[in-house]
C-alpha cells in the first residue's frame, strides 16, 4: 500500500526556522554589545586615540645662550643644523630603512644601529629618533628627494652651535658636544641628541646658557605628512654671558705666540679682570660641535705639545727667577736688611756641591735690589739657606701658591709648594739643604701656573695686597681669595725693584722700557733638565740643545698707564731666556695696550 502526500496541506517542520531566527537574533545582539562596547564603555580612550593618530607633539629647540667678548663681539652663536630622525611607528621596514640611511649619509651601518638601539627607550611614540645628528646639505637633498618612499623619516632642524674665533678661545669657551648616558642621567630635561658643554665657560655656564625647549602641537594625515600645527609652549633661550676678555687684545697676544707652544696672561691688578688669556698651540671647537673622526681626534689627543691643554691654568713650570720676587718679600718679612750684600763670583758652594749662577764670573756685591735686577743666583742660595725650607713653604702659600686660583673654568690645577713632609712622603726620603737653594731660585720641586703668577704680581700692585680670583666676566665683582702677608711698603720695595729692573742699565728686563707708561718686570729661564756643560766648563745655548731639552722662558710684568694697571705674564715651553724669548712678546702686548687703551 503507498501514502500519498498532500502538497496542499503539508506542513514543514517549523524547528530549523526557529534556530535560524535565533541565530540571526543572538548575532545582532553580539554586534550590539561590541558596538555599545567600542562606542559607550571604551569610546572616550578609543577617540583619544585616534586623535593622538592623527595629531601629535614634538618639542622645539631652545637656543643655546650667547657668549661675548668685552666690546660685544660675538664669540659663541647658534646656526640651524640639520639631522636626520625616524619615527618607529610611521616605518614599514625599519631594518630597510637604517640600511637606506647608512647608504645616503654614509655613516657605518652598525653606528646607525647602536645608535637607534640605544635611543628607542629614550623616544616617546610617535617622536622622532635622531638617528644622523649632522646632515650637510648634499645629503639634505637627497633625502628630501626620496622621502615619499621612505615614509617616517624626519629631516629635525635643530640649532648648532659656533665660534667664529675658532681657535682663539677654544681654551676659555670650551665647546659643546652630544650629551653622554651619565649626562643625560644627570640633567633630566635633556633627551637623546641634545648637546651640553663639556668644557671651558661653555661646561661652567651650562645651567645659564642651556634654554627651556618649547612644545608644539600638529595635524598629520595617514602618510604622517604634517599639515597643521600651533605652539603650545614657547621655547626659552638660554642666557647671554660677557667676558672680560677684549677680543683686539686677545689677538695681539696670540699672535706672539705664533709656532710656540706657551700661554700669555693679562689681568687688571685691581680687580682680578682677565683681558686676554692664550694658550697655544689651540684647536677647533667647531669641530667637537659638528662631531670629530677618529682620525681627527687622535691626531689631536697624540700631538706630542697638548693642543688641549690650557697652559694657563693646567700646565704647572719651574717659576725660576720670577721666584725671586716672591723670596724677596719673605727675606723683608723675615728682617733681613736689604742693604746687606753678598758677594756673586759666579758659585756657590755647599758641602761638596756647587751651585752656579746664571753669570758665569758672578755679579760681585749685591743688595736685594741688585740681586732682583740683576736676577743673582748667588744672593738668593745664601738667603734662603738662612731661612730655611719651612718659612719658604709657609709663605709661598700665605701668598697663593699651592691653591688653585678659584677661575671658573674647570680642570685647574693647583701647582706645588715642596716641603720635608711632602717629601718624605713622595720619596720617603729626607730633605737636604741643597734642595732649599735651588728652591730659593724657583727650580727643583717648586711648580706654579701661569694664572698663579698672575694673581700674585696683581698682589703686589692692588692696594691692600688682596690675592683676587682671576675673573672671566664683564661686571662682576671682585673676589678677594686671600691677604698677601706682606706690608704695604714691603710690597712697594718689590714694585720698585721690578720697575729699576726695566729701568737699569743692566736689568735684566730692560726690553721693556718706555717713555709711554711706568712699567716693572722680571724675567725668568726655567732648567727642565740638568744643566749641560761642555768641555770648557761652559753652559750650553738653547740652540745646541735638543727641543725638549731646552729651558722654558718667563716674564713677568706691571704697567702703569692712563690712570689704570695691568699685569701680564707670558710662559713658553722650551723657548730659552725669558729676556730674549718672553720680553718681546710682552713689549709688544704692552705697546698695543699704549695705542689702544682709551
Amino acid at each position: 500500500m503507498s501514502m500519498q502526500l498532500d502538497p496542499d496541506g503539508y506542513q514543514p517542520p517549523k524547528t530549523g526556522l526557529w534556530l535560524l531566527q535565533g541565530l540571526v537574533l543572538l548575532l545582532f545582539l553580539i554586534f550590539l554589545l561590541r558596538f555599545w562596547f567600542l562606542q559607550v564603555h571604551h569610546g572616550t580612550e578609543f577617540a583619544k586615540k585616534s586623535r593622538d593618530n592623527r595629531i601629535r607633539q614634538a618639542q622645539i629647540y631652545a637656543p643655546r645662550g650667547l657668549l661675548r667678548a668685552r666690546n660685544g663681539e660675538l664669540l659663541a652663536e647658534n646656526r640651524p643644523a640639520y639631522g636626520l630622525g625616524i619615527v618607529r611607528e610611521d616605518v614599514k621596514d625599519i631594518d630597510a630603512s637604517l640600511k637606506q640611511i647608512s647608504l645616503w649619509t654614509g655613516v657605518p651601518l652598525e653606528n646607525i644601529e647602536k645608535r637607534y638601539k640605544k635611543g628607542r627607550w629614550r623616544t616617546k611614540a610617535f617622536e622622532p629618533l635622531l638617528v644622523v645628528p649632522t646632515l650637510d646639505f648634499s645629503q639634505l637633498a637627497i633625502i628630501e628627494a626620496n622621502s615619499l618612499d621612505w615614509p617616517g623619516l624626519e629631516v629635525m632642524t635643530r640649532p648648532q652651535r659656533y665660534y667664529p674665533e675658532g681657535e682663539l678661545f677654544a681654551h676659555i669657551l670650551g665647546y659643546v658636544s652630544e650629551a653622554n648616558e651619565k649626562e643625560l642621567e644627570a640633567i633630566k630635561e635633556l633627551d637623546l641628541g641634545d648637546t651640553v658643554g663639556k668644557q671651558g665657560l661653555e661646561l661652567i655656564k651650562e645651567d645659564t646658557l642651556r634654554g627651556t625647549k618649547g612644545l608644539r602641537q600638529m595635524e598629520v594625515d595617514i602618510s604622517g605628512r604634517e599639515y597643521n600645527s600651533q605652539t603650545l609652549e614657547e621655547p626659552s633661550a638660554g642666557s647671554s654671558v660677557s667676558l672680560s676678555i677684549d677680543l683686539e687684545l686677545q689677538r695681539i697676544a696670540a699672535k706672539q705666540l705664533e709656532g710656540q707652544a706657551g700661554c700669555v696672561v693679562v689681568m687688571n691688578p685691581d680687580t682680578g679682570e682677565l683681558y686676554a688669556l692664550v694658550t697655544t698651540p689651540s684647536f677647533d671647537p667647531n669641530a667637537f660641535t659638528r662631531g670629530l673622526s677618529h682620525k681627527e681626534w687622535g691626531e689631536l689627543r697624540d700631538n706630542p705639545k697638548f693642543p688641549l691643554q690650557n697652559r694657563v691654568i693646567q700646565s704647572v713650570y719651574p717659576p725660576a727667577s720670577i721666584w725671586k720676587l716672591l723670596m724677596a718679600g719673605l727675606y723683608l718679612q723675615e728682617g733681613i736688611d736689604p742693604n746687606e750684600t753678598i758677594k756673586c763670583n759666579g758659585k756657590y758652594k755647599l758641602g761638596n756641591h756647587t751651585f752656579r749662577c746664571w753669570k758665569k764670573w758672578g755679579h760681585g756685591p749685591q743688595n736685594l735690589t741688585d740681586a732682583l735686577v740683576h736676577s743673582c743666583d748667588v744672593y738668593f742660595y745664601e738667603m734662603g739657606q738662612r731661612i730655611g725650607i719651612d718659612k719658604i713653604e709657609a709663605f709661598a702659600r700665605k701668598n697663593g701658591f699651592g691653591s688653585k686660583t678659584g677661575i671658573d673654568l674647570p680642570h685647574e690645577r693647583s701647582g706645588l709648594v715642596p716641603s720635608k713632609a711632602w717629601k718624605r712622603r713622595r720619596f720617603n726620603q729626607p730633605w737636604q739643604g741643597g734642595e732649599t737653594v735651588i728652591t730659593s731660585i724657583g727650580q727643583g720641586f717648586t711648580l706654579v701656573t701661569p694664572v698663579q703668577m698672575a694673581v700674585f704680581i696683581s698682589s703686589l700692585l692692588n692696594e691692600k695686597g688682596e690675592l683676587l680670583k682671576p675673573n672671566l666676566f664683564k661686571g662682576a665683582p671682585k673676589k678677594v681669595q686671600g691677604i698677601s702677608p706682606l706690608t704695604r711698603e714691603q710690597r712697594a720695595y718689590i714694585v720698585k725693584a721690578m720697575q729699576e729692573t726695566v729701568e737699569a742699565k743692566r736689568g735684566t728686563a730692560r726690553i721693556l722700557r718706555t717713555k709711554k707708561a711706568i712699567v716693572g718686570g722680571k724675567t725668568g729661564t726655567a732648567q727642565v733638565v740638568k744643566l749641560k756643560i761642555d768641555a770648557n766648563d761652559n753652559r750650553l745655548k738653547n740652540e745646541d740643545l735638543e727641543y725638549w731639552q731646552r729651558d722654558h722662558a718667563w716674564m713677568a710684568a706691571w704697567a702703569k698707564f692712563n690712570g689704570k694697571k695691568f699685569v701680564v705674564v707670558t710662559m713658553v715651553e722650551h723657548g730659552g731666556g725669558g729676556s730674549s724669548t718672553a720680553g718681546p712678546m710682552i713689549r709688544n702686548i704692552l705697546n698695543y695696550i699704549y695705542e689702544n687703551d682709551k
